[in-house]
């Protein structure tokens, strides 16, 4: 279940963000968190940490002590490509919350200041993009976009690496150069030989990042993602905080809520992870892998209206015969770097992002025709990122991992996904595989968290989801609007890109605004609705359209990751469908 960083056809960042009080003298923390237990339930799922277990205590004394401390800002490394108006720093959190006074590690943060009048200040905005093993410590760079001025002006924006991301201690299980795989195949209906050789790979995979970790395995979780959160909240000085998290980034933040109910201000969840605790995470991955079926289908049918462009068909399975054709051929004779697997991981990315829809139709258009080139830029691996590649591919396994049980009889995979893959046969396997060291995998599980909150615990909380989403399918977002009281769902009717606050449906923006810049929800709470957005254009004969540069440590695999956003308007009235289409 991965999340990208989102960006737009001119490489601008979509972003949404994190809003926080006026800042707490140092050592104020709060401690009336609510009622923490890190226990488990008669159900059997974790709930929240009490007052009195070591981790709640640990988070505790760490975020007095990053209180008192705060965070020395300088130049960023330059390493992280930022521009001098981004000020970078770190935080020193425990890397096990159960020993505050043990081992500790960096973690890495950027900054850029609100650049309207102190007076307006609200405080820190942070964001994180998903993952897990994503990184925003690109989200200062909002202060030069023109449509985020608003924000911008209000926050000061704040970006970060997590545990074992980038710089933040950072986690790897294999040879980068080994994860730079040549081409590969994918079978959508594999072999036994097959499925034993992935199992193979599984196993030593897991053996990898347990030989290379060491006992600090376990401690890449999502519960000590959600004590991070809170120490940066304190290092920055803020009593209380608003946080903006995209797909995976909705779990964790779920999770502090949970945790830290007291501690909140405002947070949007944008693409939300269903977080039931029996879903978390082998019936996610399973749900996801059924939801990108339809969003390939989704890709086909708009391909296929647009024929006279690319000459695919006029169907949505003269389109699927064109895709396997090539699978065929590229088994066969692989083009610069790319075999079945990769098409498939790029093809994926149509399952995200409608915007990358024309450039993808258009490199298998020519492809077929015998251009091999337009689908070997889309799809071919790239030795420069294979580092930062299998940084994320290791942070995404081990908070998997170690979140939940999995199943650890490789019959229950095989039994679940050969059903499912009879209905879903385009992202299933890939998304098994991508996943299975968790059956093998050598740390200690957790119960995950029981995510919820009661009545008048949080403050109003917003969540934003498309109802097409396939990485995040919307029933998660049901899920957690029910589990969080008082929280407003926005809708994207008809839609089926992954993460919508701030892209280019002006009435989702509207309601994201209001929410972050005044801390109004839509009279009435509940759900409302938002007009759809228009479909991508086809890009003309010979044009590949609007690309998406989605990259995470995760890219091209699966929930991995022009903000063209008006001013904050007055309250807008109940009723969301009353907001029309985005402009061209």
């Amino acid at each position: 279940m991965k999340a990208v960083a989102l960006y737009g056809t001119a490489g601008v960042l979509v972003l949404s963000g994190l809003t926080a009080l006026a800042a707490a003298p140092p050592g104020s923390a709060d401690t009336s968190a609510g009622p923490h237990m890190e226990g488990v339930n008669a159900a059997g799922t974790a709930t929240a940490p009490a007052a009195g277990t070591a981790e709640a205590a640990g988070t505790l004394a760490a975020a007095t002590r990053a209180a008192a401390a705060g965070i020395a800002f300088g130049a960023c490394p330059k390493s992280e490509g930022l521009p001098a108006s981004v000020r970078c720093g770190s935080i020193r959190v425990p890397l096990d919350y159960a020993r505050p006074d043990g081992e500790q590690i960096s973690l890495t943060v950027s900054r850029a200041h609100a650049t309207g009048k102190p007076a307006d200040r609200q405080g820190a905005l942070i964001y994180n993009p998903g993952g897990p093993g994503a990184s925003s410590m690109f989200f200062p760079m909002a202060t030069a976009v023109p449509a985020w001025k608003p924000l911008a002006a209000a926050y000061d924006l704040v970006g970060y690496a997590p545990r074992g991301v980038g710089r933040s201690a950072p986690l790897s299980c294999e040879d980068p150069a080994r994860y730079a795989k040549p081409p590969t195949t994918a079978p959508i209906h594999p072999s036994e030989a097959f499925k034993q050789k992935k199992i193979a790979e599984a196993k030593a995979y897991a053996e990898g990042c347990a030989d290379r970790a060491g006992p600090a395995l376990r401690q890449y979780n999502s519960l000590n993602n959600a004590r991070d959160l809170d120490v940066l909240r304190a290092a920055l000085g803020e009593r209380k905080l608003t946080f903006m998290g995209a797909s995976y980034g909705t779990y964790f933040g779920a999770v502090y809520a949970t945790l830290f109910p007291s501690h909140v201000r405002r947070m949007v969840f944008d693409s939300a992870v269903d977080p039931d605790p029996a879903k978390i995470w082998y019936r996610d991955n399973l749900d996801q892998s059924l939801a990108f079926e339809r969003r390939w289908t989704d890709f086909r049918t708009w391909v296929a209206l647009h024929d006279k462009a690319y000459h695919l068909g006029t169907d949505a399975s003269d389109v699927l015969a064109g895709y396997e054709t090539a699978r065929a051929r590229l088994a066969e004779h692989p083009a610069g770097g790319v075999g079945p697997a990769q098409l498939q991981s790029a093809f994926l990315q149509a399952g995200y992002y409608d915007d990358v829809w024309p450039a993808t139709a258009r490199a298998l258009a020519r492809y077929l025709r015998g251009d091999p080139k337009p689908l070997i830029k889309l799809a071919a691996p790239d030795p420069a990122t294979a580092k930062a590649d299998e940084n994320g591919t290791a942070v995404y396994t081990a908070v998997e991992c170690n979140d939940a049980q999995w199943p650890a009889d490789w019959r229950v995979w095989d039994a679940d996904n050969t059903a499912l893959a009879r209905r879903a046969p385009f992202e299933t396997w890939d998304n098994v595989w991508m996943n299975l060291p968790c059956a093998y995998w050598p740390a200690p599980r957790q119960q995950p968290l029981d995510v919820r909150s009661s009545d008048g615990a949080l403050p109003p909380t917003l969540i934003l989801a498309a109802e097409r989403d396939a990485a995040t399918p919307y029933p998660g977002a049901l899920e957690l609007q029910r589990r969080l009281r008082g929280s407003v769902l926005i809708t994207e009717r008809g839609a089926g890109t992954h993460g919508i606050g701030g892209g280019p449906n002006t009435c989702v923006n509207r309601y994201l605004d209001d929410y972050l810049l005044t801390g109004r929800t839509p009279v009435g709470g509940g759900g409302v609705g938002a007009a759809p957005r228009r479909g991508p254009r086809w890009g003309g004969p010979g044009g590949g359209g609007p690309g998406r540069a989605a990259r995470d440590g995760r890219e091209p695999r699966s929930v991995r990751r022009s903000a063209s956003r008006p001013s904050p308007p007055a309250r807008r009235p109940r009723g969301g469908p009353g907001c029309g289409r985005r402009r061209r």
